[in-house]
């Protein structure tokens, strides 16, 4: 039974969860009509995988690591952090991949928005690249709704071409 808790001072090394790949298959493009966001999916005809590098995160008590653990081994970890809105920012939201598809991240998240509630905050919220469609799909999947949209952010780098998608769920 796959069990969720905060991650503290105790066991602070299961925030450094290793990143694994996902799958790229396609990307989000949202619109802003009347004030009101919708959204098309692009498939590509191609998918490849992509891994982000490992963070190594050193731990830091203002910030709130909430973990998935199966036999007390961390298998899913969310990091929130206050941020100047009203919102706690997740940071961070990653699943071994064995354990994927088996609603690991959105408990996760319900364990983030009891987080919220409690510091009395309007929700969370949290950026995914347009390009990585499943994470996208997620964050809409669990009730978040799209809030913004940077596509100035990778000119210059590497990453250029693709746009960050702000992603919005309240607490209600």
């Amino acid at each position: 039974m796959i069990e969720i808790k905060k991650i503290t001072a105790n066991n602070k090394n299961d925030i450094n969860l290793p990143n694994q790949p996902f799958k790229i298959w396609g990307k989000l493009i949202p619109s802003l009509n009347n004030e009101k966001w919708d959204y098309k999916i692009h498939k590509f005809a191609k998918t490849f995988q992509q891994c982000f590098p490992n963070e190594n995160y050193q731990y830091d008590p203002n910030l709130i690591y909430i973990g998935a653990y199966d036999n007390n081994h961390c298998i899913g970890l969310a990091i929130f952090s206050k941020s100047m809105f009203n919102y706690l920012y997740l940071d961070d939201l990653k699943i071994d991949i064995d354990y994927r598809r088996r609603h690991i991240g959105s408990r996760l998240i319900e364990a983030g928005l009891s987080e919220a509630k409690q510091l009395n905050l309007q929700g969370i919220y949290t950026i995914a690249q347009d390009n990585n469609l499943s994470a996208c799909l997620f964050y809409l999947n669990n009730k978040f709704e799209i809030g913004g949209f940077n596509n100035r952010d990778y000119c210059g780098t590497a990453q250029e071409g693709k746009a960050d998608i702000y992603f919005y769920r309240d607490c209600k």
